[in-house]
């Protein structure tokens, strides 16, 4: 699904309605491909958390739906040398595994869902 970017955001969802914050916490505690490899967070259940990235603790106060969805589609828009891959933007990519290629990593309903799940996190 295209999107639009105004100012450091996308403010229009990407499936057109609102995410799941329950599947977007299960997605943000997958060890496959999302945050917890990278963050850490308020899950004291969840061991080994990542420690590479910024602790998502707070990321609901820090950043609006808008910022948070362009940090999920395209983190690089916000540092061009970060390592947290783009999770739904195709284009212009470099470093990308066969299994991705041309392809997002997470769907829009997944986009979704974790930032529904991170506008949550306050402190």
């Amino acid at each position: 699904m295209p999107y639009g970017i105004v100012g450091d955001g996308i403010p229009a969802s990407l499936t057109g309605s609102p995410g799941d914050a329950a599947r977007g916490r299960a997605l943000v505690l997958a060890r496959t491909t999302t945050c917890i490899l990278c963050h850490s967070g308020p899950f004291p259940e969840t061991r080994f958390q990542g420690d590479l990235a910024p602790d998502l603790t707070g990321t609901g106060n820090r950043w609006s739906v808008s910022q948070l969805r362009l940090r999920l589609v395209d983190a690089s828009r916000f540092n061009p040398d970060t390592i947290m891959p783009s999770y739904y933007r195709t284009d212009g990519l470099v470093r990308v595994g066969r299994n991705f290629a041309g392809k997002p990593i997470l769907s829009a309903a997944e986009i979704e869902d974790i930032v529904a799940f991170l506008a949550t996190l306050r402190d």
